[in-house]
């Protein structure tokens, strides 16, 4: 895979992948391998992968096999809320705290964000200059002054160089911190749902309010890294909220009404004179 170019954010899944499969079954015998797969209690939108590692084994070693087609199930995205992503954010120790501001700031995969150097790191200017996952298209991503603080005392903290990771570990290290961390928030504050939020969720949260405040699907597209737009479309569908998924305001003149747009505020009507503006929570 490395001498044809592959992205190497694929290489660790296959050599997993195939290790699972090696330890369940001949890889030599494709039907003992597809049997395997088959009854694995697992998505479609998995076997697939599995399918399509062994199928790089298979064309590596020369062996004939016909790759069975599983197509990944839809499946509707939850977006948390903004107080629960708050929350978890709170209640993280550094540097998984940090972690998970950059994720709710910026919507990088775990794979980006863990792949960050100290030079990628624009305190300056508040900026993110990433390496995109799956050979998506190239982003610039605005941070808070909050974030900036917290990353210029990190950097310090650890005296990184500007070759060095931001962060040690890799994106399956991230994961596995994120979720004790999560589970044992749930259980304290006896709110399973809290369980149900996983990491990706604060990507999906990124796109989702950014889509909900320029309404520019190709901003967004790019801001994600998509190669398809239409990986991008499924955020203009996850903007029918009910009521309570939302912050009003109201103003009355121009200083009120400046003061909520600054706080990321969107007018929507007026009414008797006055203003009103919403916030997603």
């Amino acid at each position: 895979m490395e001498n044809e170019g592959k992205s190497h954010y694929s290489i660790p899944f296959t050599s997993k992948a195939l290790s699972l499969l090696q330890h369940n079954c001949n890889l030599q015998d494709p039907e003992q391998v597809k049997a395997f797969i088959a009854r694995r209690n697992v998505s479609n939108g998995y076997k697939r992968n599995l399918c399509i590692a062994c199928n790089k084994f298979c064309k590596y070693y020369k062996i004939e096999w016909s790759m069975p087609l599983y197509k990944p199930e839809a499946k509707a995205i939850k977006i948390p809320t903004k107080e629960k992503v708050e929350m978890l954010i709170a209640s993280a120790h550094k540097p998984l705290s940090i972690k998970l501001q950059i994720s709710m700031e910026t919507g990088l995969r775990p794979i980006e964000l863990m792949s960050l150097k100290a030079k990628d790191v624009d305190l300056d200017h508040r900026l993110l200059y990433p390496t995109t996952a799956k050979s998506g298209s190239s982003k610039i991503l605005e941070i808070s002054t909050n974030l900036k603080d917290v990353l210029q005392e990190h950097i310090d903290t650890h005296k990184l160089n500007p070759n060095d990771k931001l962060f040690k570990g890799n994106a399956d290290d991230y994961g596995k911190h994120y979720r004790v961390m999560r589970n044992n928030l749930a259980e304290k504050l006896h709110d399973p749902t809290i369980k149900n939020i996983r990491l990706y969720d604060l990507r999906h949260y990124f796109a989702t309010t950014l889509y909900a405040k320029t309404r520019d699907i190709l901003l967004v597209k790019q801001q994600m890294g998509h190669k398809k737009i239409e990986t991008t479309l499924i955020y203009t569908q996850l903007l029918n909220l009910n009521d309570d998924e939302w912050t009003c305001k109201t103003a009355k003149n121009v200083t009120e009404a400046t003061s909520l747009i600054e706080a990321g505020f969107e007018y929507i009507t007026e009414i008797d004179g006055t203003k009103l503006f919403r916030r997603r929570k």
